[in-house]
């Protein structure tokens, strides 16, 4: 039979190699996607900023999460090395915080509060979601803060916090909501997960409800405060319902998530993982894993109940949770152009999972109804249940589980590496650093990192901002270089959205000494376009350059004959050109207004 010492040491060794699983997963992961946005953002802007730390991204308000990517930008610009350390320390305080909360709800439980334990470390549920930093830095202080406000309530509830401290203990775990709100909005959960909780640990019926409320009232009550607050600020900052959204739509992405990932995941499932660049891995689970998910959720659900009827309500928290915390999600990704397939993303779980594991510590921490604690009952009642053969069926159960989530990781991680992301910033940054003497003009990384839906913050200017030494990110420049779609400098050129057509004059006779406009073949709608124009100067200058409903940039010019290269924001059907230096005379031939590329896409 387990003692205490040997199930804290196997607690121990389960969270060490959860991290060193951990580990090797971020160590051959890099960014990805909204990490960019995060990094852009951070590049762009002062970390301290509240443009920054309040910019609604995607629907979250997350200031303390911005926070932390900004500090990660600053102190080691688009390196992987920091980001990767901070998901494993914040995976290291969820997990001790985890077991800390299942030693409060299930004291005297041993192998069950192992089983609990290794379930949360383990389940695929909280993998996609861990190597995403973006989704990381939401997610883990999320669970470290409903881990360790649900431990702080069970106490409250059930007496066993010292009375000179309980003051302590309900402002400690007030702040710890606080920082777990500014991580991510979904937090908000926390605090009806937490009273459903102590009121399930605290016994059954209107008795529990009533000595539950009153001996935690001020944690309740603080906690309300807060998330009446928070919830006002996060409809203020954030806009959460933009967008087109179908009930129909969302029903369906609910059930796929509960049918093709929560359920597969209870038996360490899926083990097929693919992915399609730029999407995220999207996970296949077997038929028979699903059907064998089900089978162990019944298996469990049934013994649970038949064990001590007290646990009905346990099981429907959970499946009720599972259940009711993805309509939220997938109502604001419920467009009818939304992939059925983003439900088996499965980076929307690992609250679920922590969900499940608190359930589990329910289950084996329940006291029968007809076993109320006397001195020898309790030690007894756990000595017979540990050597029951369904508690020593579930070590064997859980270990098989285990293998089958390491099966189920590895697959993942090699869908993971499928992301071209890392070698195109590697080379980047080394190219900058090459050319630090360089004026680039800005344009977007490639489609397959990011896609111009979010734009500004897929420009190399914003990305590669805090990088040193770097080239400026300038308006003009006489050479054009580009980055290839490897993050390697080459020469440029301009694609032919329009035609600049050539000026009248000629190098002998300029036609410009004042205000001009140079015509297009055919009208631009609004966009950052770059021009290539061809020039002959009288002098060296400097000249003023500018698109329809955009800003002015101004461009030098060097005597004679040469060429420039500008960006400008706007659109209309020519372009105004207006001399700046006094006694400057410009002829302009031909040119072109369009997207800069490499040479060889140009075209002629």
């Amino acid at each position: 039979m387990l003692n205490a010492r040997m199930v804290s040491m196997i607690a121990v060794a389960l969270i060490a190699a959860q991290l060193i699983i951990r580990g090797w997963l971020v160590a051959t992961g890099n960014f990805y996607w909204d990490d960019l946005v995060l990094i852009a953002r951070a590049s762009s802007n002062p970390i301290l900023s509240w443009e920054y730390l309040g910019h609604s991204h995607d629907g979250h308000f997350m200031p303390a999460a911005f926070l932390l990517a900004g500090v990660a930008t600053w102190l080691a610009p688009v390196n992987w090395v920091v980001p990767a350390l901070t998901l494993i320390v914040l995976q290291a305080i969820a997990s001790i915080a985890v077991w800390r909360m299942i030693r409060v709800i299930a004291p005297a439980a041993r192998a069950g509060a192992l089983v609990a334990l290794a379930f949360y470390l383990f389940s695929p549920m909280t993998v996609p979601a861990f190597a995403w930093w973006a989704a990381g830095l939401n997610t883990l202080p999320m669970q470290a803060a409903l881990a360790w406000i649900v431990a702080d309530a069970v106490g409250l509830a059930r007496g066993d916090v010292d009375p000179a401290r309980r003051r302590a203990v309900w402002i400690r775990s007030t702040v710890v909501f606080v920082v777990a709100l500014a991580f991510f909005e979904k937090s908000l959960f926390i605090l009806p997960i937490a009273f459903v909780v102590a009121v399930l640990a605290n016994g059954s019926g209107r008795r529990a409800l009533t000595s539950t409320l009153r001996a935690g009232r001020e944690l309740w009550a603080s906690l309300a405060v807060i998330t009446a607050i928070w919830t006002v600020v996060y409809f203020v900052t954030a806009d959460p319902t933009a967008g087109n959204h179908s009930v129909g739509q969302t029903a369906r992405l609910v059930w796929r998530s509960v049918s093709h990932a929560i359920v597969p995941s209870l038996v360490g499932g899926p083990w097929e993982w693919d992915r399609w660049t730029p999407s995220p891995p999207t996970g296949f689970p077997a038929t028979w894993m699903i059907v064998a998910g089900w089978v162990v959720l019944a298996a469990v659900a049934g013994w649970a109940v038949t064990r001590e009827r007290r646990a009905v309500p346990i099981v429907g928290f959970a499946a009720l949770y599972a259940v009711a915390a993805q309509i939220p999600v997938m109502w604001n990704r419920s467009s009818p152009e939304t992939a059925i397939e983003l439900a088996q993303h499965m980076r929307y779980l690992p609250d679920t999972a922590l969900v499940f594991a608190i359930a589990i510590a329910l289950l084996v921490g329940v006291r029968p109804t007809d076993a109320r604690p006397t001195d020898a009952q309790p030690d007894r009642r756990h000595a017979a249940e540990e050597t029951s053969p369904t508690v020593l069926l579930l070590p064997t159960v859980g270990a098989l589980a285990m293998v089958s989530a390491l099966v189920s990781l590895v697959s993942f991680s090699a869908s993971w590496r499928d992301n071209p992301t890392g070698d195109y910033l590697d080379t980047a940054v080394a190219t900058l650093h090459d050319n630090a003497d360089a004026t680039l003009l800005d344009q977007s990384v490639p489609l397959e990192i990011l896609q111009p839906v979010v734009y500004p913050d897929n420009q190399i200017s914003r990305i590669f901002g805090r990088v040193d030494p770097r080239p400026d990110f300038g308006t003009s420049t006489d050479r054009l270089l580009v980055l290839d779609t490897a993050g390697n400098a080459v020469p440029g050129g301009v694609t032919q959205r329009r035609l600049v057509t050539a000026g009248k004059g000629s190098c002998a006779r300029p036609e410009i000494s004042g205000p001009s406009r140079l015509e297009l073949d055919g009208p631009l709608f609004r966009w950052p376009w770059t021009v290539a124009l061809s020039y002959c100067a009288t002098r060296d200058g400097e000249i003023e350059m500018k698109l329809d409903g955009g800003r002015a940039a101004r461009v030098p010019v060097r005597s004679g004959l040469g060429s420039i290269y500008v960006r400008l924001d706007g659109g209309g059907d020519a372009i105004s050109v207006r001399p700046v230096t006094a006694g400057l005379r410009l002829h302009t031939g031909a040119g072109r207004v369009g997207e800069a590329v490499e040479a060889r896409f140009a075209g002629g």
